[in-house]
């Protein structure tokens, strides 16, 4: 009944399978990938011709993270999986990025990959047995795909090189001094496809090593999935490749003059207004025969391309004038709005970012059920990519797989800088406004948002800035590495390779690749000519904000104290009692961790300062030969009882009241008074031991007597 294929290797200390033949065998590919006992299954369909007048290809990935494989139930009410996660999204695009320039020019039917985790060993990663599984099943499928690609994460710990660190060591990056690389990669035999990492201010040698490594690394995998295809695959779909060269010919006839003319202005608008134009021109000189042909958007596209690119690679000037390595001006603002806690507005050319930052306390912290268990993050960063910022009418929702992944992409280049947890103890919040885009708004957004945490009082470490690097590969071997890619160069060249990071390394890399893959020499170029591109914006930057300055107004003060964890009971009270009241008597907010960490928030200092007493009067103990300030709570024959620390009671005997003789202390008290007492120390039965004739009880100092006064008197 089952034509069961399965195939496994030793790779990075685990045993990795595929296997085919026995689940979802309706599926055009369907392959299992098994790391360790982390299992990913991977689905491909794709329909057998494609839809009249598709100009596009469309490629749909979906990665599933089903609870059932941890053995746990989804929060929530509905107790069901519901929309993607973060997570999943991201892994959907990790996927998606290698896989797609991999298909062949010009097919466009539709094709759907799924991946889906059916078990996790919460110590090998999912999403990298996803990859692989994805890139097993469309081999296997029959789809026209060039791969298979291999992937692998690679690791920095002790200055060498990690293949697969588990889910333990990448948890919480930040607080892992050890582990100062998360970097994923993707690539053919020949060649890397797709990097995305979050590091630790690696050096640019350093980096491409990682690089290097994975890819070496991911070679044995590349040749398992071949292995499986040897005994499991498909007939290969018949697909032909369609010759427009006729049409497109036609096409560069009608308008390749009035095409050159429009790219050769360096306003994107009017751009791209002349190019609309241009489009407009050629379709009005095309026979009724040729506007009908498929391939007529493919042709037009090809012809902007060829212009495009021939001009930069034969030497000549980039549309908007500049040469290869020059960045866009750079205007750098911080405190542009008056009540957030910290803000910037960063322009580059003609993309802009306005970037907020607010600073929250900890039970604003967002709280991340993944499979591997919850989590808390301190750091969260926004983006929001409006229409109007490409002078668009389009619908607004809820935030695209884009904007995920360019939040991502800042998010990781900035939270290395950012300082420990217990040095700041704030939740900080970034959301970036994209205003104008014309060419790399992420790194835009790292840029504003190191500016906006610095205005904000963040203590970064160091400013972080980023730039996206361009390619230009011809079929000739030529190639040129744009520096600060305009949206243009990005949507006809062959790289979008964005680079973030302090004057001393590289905090973040993402790269995507359009052809089949770039060679070590091309990625060290680009890596040489980001990191020049890099230390001049900082520059650019430094001279609206080089350091964190101080706290808004409106921010939240926030102070803490470790407690020992047995006292958390007692600060808390039973039912919360006590906390409670702290909270409404200070006025402040409070928030205690397991680890007995308190942190108290508010705007007012005397707030603060109030509930921080009230935690110290349940949880210290009174010391001895220390003045401490008091009540009178009872009087009796031989003495006072004052309350003094918190909720404790400490008895001052008559003769140590006053100076003088005192036959009753009501002589010279009254309960409910208040009096500064000293702390004599404790008798046998432990009980305290307080004086109140040795303070003075208008300044609460305690009195010394001077040399040979009691001798005159």
């Amino acid at each position: 009944m089952f034509n069961v294929i399965k195939k496994s290797i030793q790779w990075g200390g685990e045993t990795l399978t595929l296997e085919t033949g026995k689940v979802a065998r309706q599926a055009d590919g369907t392959v299992i990938a098994t790391l360790g006992e982390t299992s990913v299954m991977a689905n491909v369909t794709f329909a057998k011709q494609a839809k009249p007048g598709q100009d596009f290809f469309p490629l749909t990935v979906h990665y599933q993270e089903k609870y059932y494989a941890a053995g746990k139930i989804p929060g929530g009410f509905f107790k069901r999986e519901a929309r993607p996660s973060e997570k999943e999204t991201l892994t959907s695009r990790l996927i998606d990025r290698p896989c797609r320039p991999l298909f062949v020019d010009g097919f466009k039917n539709e094709v759907l990959v799924m991946a889906t985790v059916l078990s996790h060993d919460l110590h090998n990663e999912p999403d990298i047995v996803a990859m692989i599984a994805a890139s097993a099943a469309l081999t296997i499928s029959g789809v026209p795909f060039m791969g298979p690609i291999g992937a692998a994460r690679v690791g920095f710990s002790n200055g060498e090189y990690v293949l697969n660190p588990s889910v333990d060591d990448l948890q919480n990056l930040r607080n892992n001094p050890d582990q100062r690389l998360d970097l994923v990669i993707a690539g053919t035999k020949d060649a890397v496809m797709m990097v995305e990492s979050e590091a630790y201010e690696l050096t640019e040698a350093e980096m491409l090593g990682a690089v290097k490594f994975g890819h070496a690394a991911m070679q044995p995998v590349i040749d398992l999935i071949i292995d499986l295809a040897e005994d499991a695959a498909k007939e290969p779909f018949d697909f032909s490749p369609p010759d427009y060269s006729d049409l497109y010919a036609r096409v560069k006839a009608a308008g390749e003059t009035q095409m050159r003319a429009a790219f050769a202005i360096k306003d994107k608008q009017e751009r791209t207004n002349a190019i609309s134009a241009a489009v407009d021109a050629i379709k009005a000189a095309l026979s009724d025969e040729d506007l009908a042909d498929a391939n007529l958007g493919s042709a037009i596209k090809k012809l902007e391309s060829s212009i495009l690119r021939g001009d930069i690679i034969n030497g000549g000037a980039r549309i908007d004038g500049r040469d290869n390595k020059t960045v866009r001006p750079i205007i750098s603002e911080t405190g542009v709005l008056p009540r957030t806690h910290g803000s910037a507005l960063f322009t580059r050319g003609e993309t802009q970012a306005l970037v907020v930052t607010t600073l929250g306390t900890g039970e604003d912290e967002q709280i991340i059920d993944a499979l591997h268990g919850n989590s808390r993050s301190n750091f969260l960063l926004h983006y929001n990519f409006p229409p109007y910022s490409v002078g668009e009418v389009g619908r607004v929702g809820s935030p695209g797989r884009r904007e995920i992944g360019h939040g991502k992409l800042a998010w990781r280049a900035l939270q290395a800088v950012l300082p420990a947890p217990t040095d700041f103890p704030y939740t900080i919040r970034v959301v970036s406004e994209i205003t104008e885009s014309n060419g790399s708004s992420s790194m835009a957004s790292v840029c504003g948002g190191s500016l906006s945490m610095m205005d904000a009082g963040v203590p970064l470490k160091a400013p972080v800035a980023g730039v996206a690097m361009g390619l230009i590969l011809e079929d000739d071997g030529r190639w040129a590495v744009l520096t600060d890619i305009l949206g243009d160069e990005d949507h006809l060249g062959d790289m979008d390779f964005k680079v973030a990071g302090t004057e001393n390394g590289i905090t973040s890399l993402q790269m995507d690749i359009k052809v089949a893959g770039i060679t070590p020499e091309i990625m060290e170029q680009a890596l040489a000519q980001a990191k020049d591109g890099r230390l001049h914006i900082l520059g650019e930057m430094n001279k609206a904000l080089s350091a964190p300055q101080g706290f808004s107004e409106y921010a939240p003060k926030i102070e803490t104290l470790t407690i020992p964890t047995d006292k958390i009971r007692e600060v808390i009270g039973s039912g919360g009692k006590v906390i409670r009241e702290i909270v409404e008597t200070s006025g402040a907010k409070v928030d205690i961790n397991d680890d007995g960490v308190i942190k108290i928030a508010s705007s007012s200092a005397d707030a603060i300062k109030r509930a921080y007493d009230m935690i110290w009067s349940i949880v210290a103990e009174p010391e001895e030969g220390h003045i401490y300030t008091g009540r009178v709570v009872k009087l009796v024959d031989f003495g006072a009882f004052v309350n003094f620390f918190g909720k404790r009671d400490g008895l001052v005997h008559v003769s140590q009241i006053a100076n003088k003789r005192l036959n009753h202390p009501n002589e010279v008290l009254k309960e409910g008074q208040e009096v500064k007492v000293k702390l004599l120390g404790f008798d046998d039965r432990g009980k305290v031991r307080l004086g109140m004739k040795m303070v003075d009880q208008e300044t609460g100092e305690e009195i010394v007597e001077k040399k040979g006064e009691s001798e005159e008197a």
